[in-house]
């Protein structure tokens, strides 16, 4: 939603050592390079069909986290470290994950509030997602 939210999500996949994954919508690179304030080249792979790579990294056997409200939902403090290769689900800050990828979460995280606000900015909360699956929090 935000173009910067991005490029600060690709700082933190930096700063965990992971990657960020994301659509090739023509908005993308401008939305990387506002926030991105690394001085190295930084780890991105670009998604044609992102529900299809989702589905094929399933398949191989990837762990499929999704950060969402939901019923099932795992607190963010009870959320293990990951212990093989992992992919972390982020949707609009609106409109969450779309179905087609929610199917495919092996488990759904979601990170308490107790303030008015309904939901943090998808950057804080990717970050925050990325810290504890890296074993950083």
């Amino acid at each position: 939603m935000h173009g910067a939210n991005l490029g600060t999500l690709l700082r933190t996949c930096d700063a965990v050592g992971a990657c960020l994954a994301v659509p090739r919508f023509p908005w993308v690179p401008e939305a990387l390079r506002r926030g991105n304030t690394l001085r190295r080249p930084a780890c991105v792979h670009w998604v044609h069909d992102p529900p299809g790579w989702l589905k094929r990294e399933k398949a191989a056997g990837t762990a499929i986290v999704g950060v969402e409200l939901a019923d099932e939902a795992v607190r963010l403090a009870d959320l293990p470290a990951a212990l093989g290769r992992t992919i972390a689900v982020l949707g609009h800050e609106q409109q969450g994950i779309p179905p087609d990828a929610l199917d495919l979460l092996d488990t759904v995280v979601e990170i308490p509030m107790v303030g008015t606000g309904a939901s943090l900015n998808v950057a804080v909360a990717g970050s925050l997602v990325l810290y504890k699956l890296a074993g950083l929090l």
